[in-house]
């Protein structure tokens, strides 16, 4: 099956190259290597309070919106809990 090359992002998994600004921002301005601007700006995250499953949850739902079946949005979205943001927790 076709995968975006990565690298992809920490908190929701989306391919940094599909992300429309390259990438979030740290606090000095520079681009994160780790997170897209979906979930990552100024140095800190869009959404703190967030959890792996309301992630996942989220991510499913921008999918479903898109118009990706269920099955493939349940298989791009089972690694979220596994990303670097929820492991350090």
């Amino acid at each position: 099956m076709f995968k975006p090359k990565g690298p992809y992002c920490q908190s929701c998994g989306m391919p940094l190259s599909k992300d429309e600004k390259s990438g979030g921002t740290e606090a000095d301005g520079r681009k994160s290597s780790q997170y897209c601007s979906h979930c990552y700006a100024d140095g800190r995250f869009t959404d703190p309070d967030l959890t792996a499953d309301q992630m996942v949850a989220k991510v499913r739902g921008k999918m479903k919106e898109m118009h990706i079946p269920g099955f493939l949005a349940k298989s791009f979205t089972r690694n979220i809990p596994t990303l670097g943001r929820w492991v350090k927790q």
